[in-house]
């Protein structure tokens, strides 16, 4: 649970009882200085926590805004369950808890990754509390198993055991960052790469991320885009290839998935008040590898 790692903001927690388990989630609530009135929440992507949203918390504070960053069951500083049924509503259900308890009713909510999935979730179960929805590089924008072969959690699991830091560096080089790296991406790769190098904990590690993974290809939102109802950002890095099981899809098939500058034109027809910023020359992480470009879309869209 990332005890001896430090977070930009002070944590707090709040305790679930989760299909039998007494579990923990962990958030930060960033209070502004000067208050604007509105609130934020940052939903992280399936191999980050909530640390890596701290420039752009910290920016939005300063402009007033109340910013949540949530680490959700599975992730960051939260329990690790190796026998729960994941599912995005079950995520969505625990960080509107968070919200009732904080008394917050109305706010944007922004998802990068994994987060754009779970985000789109929130989104069309709780409409009246999101005013506005922004997705940066939302994973999700197809449906993989109609092309990529379904593996089993076990399947998951077993390729999990498997991971070291060489491997998740060489996945990120190649899947986030468009076969770049800078010395600055390290911060973000060292929580997952340093949980792989602790025998005694990487099992139940390992296993959420294989749940989470089973989670995310059998639960696809991109068919309830049209039912958002709210004004959407979609933020799309456009050199971004991300596609869960890729190398698994018939290899016809595999340059085809993950094109997102075709997904984010396609995915904002879908939504009824969409407006598409396309970011050139960045891949899966905008907020990381070009924020300058990412945050200006960014103010100008909560301003409206």
């Amino acid at each position: 649970m990332l005890e001896d790692y430090p977070y930009p903001f002070p944590v707090s927690t709040k305790e679930f009882d989760i299909q039998g388990q007494k579990l923990t989630m962990a958030y930060m609530d960033v209070k502004p200085a000067n208050p604007n009135g509105k609130t934020i929440m940052l939903l992280h992507g399936k191999n980050f926590s909530g640390a890596y949203w701290e420039q752009t918390a910290t920016d939005l504070s300063n402009d007033g805004y109340r910013v949540i960053i949530p680490d959700q069951i599975g992730f960051g500083k939260s329990s690790k369950p190796i026998d729960i049924q994941y599912s995005f509503q079950l995520l969505a259900q625990n960080t509107k808890a968070i919200l009732d308890e904080l008394k917050i009713t109305k706010l944007t909510v922004m998802g990068h990754s994994m987060g754009g999935m779970l985000a789109t979730r929130f989104a069309l179960m709780y409409p009246a509390m999101v005013e506005k929805l922004v997705l940066e590089n939302p994973i999700g924008l197809e449906d993989w198993k109609l092309w990529v072969p379904y593996q089993s959690v076990d399947d998951w699991y077993a390729g999990e055991l498997k991971q070291d830091f060489e491997k998740l560096k060489m996945y990120q080089v190649t899947s986030y960052y468009h076969n770049t790296w800078r010395n600055e991406y390290n911060k973000w790769l060292y929580i997952p790469a340093g949980w792989t190098m602790n025998k005694e904990i990487y099992p139940a590690i390992a296993k959420n991320a294989a749940l989470t993974y089973d989670m995310i290809f059998t639960q696809p939102v991109c068919y309830e885009f049209k039912n958002l109802k709210m004004p959407v950002l979609l933020i799309i890095g456009q050199l971004d290839r991300t596609a869960l099981g890729k190398a698994k899809a018939p290899v016809e098939i595999q340059n085809k998935l993950g094109n997102y500058p075709m997904l984010g034109k396609e995915t904002a027809k879908k939504i009824p008040n969409a407006k598409l910023v396309k970011i050139e020359g960045v891949g899966h992480l905008p907020h990381i590898e070009a924020y300058k470009e990412f945050i200006a879309p960014l103010k100008e869209f909560l301003k409206g």
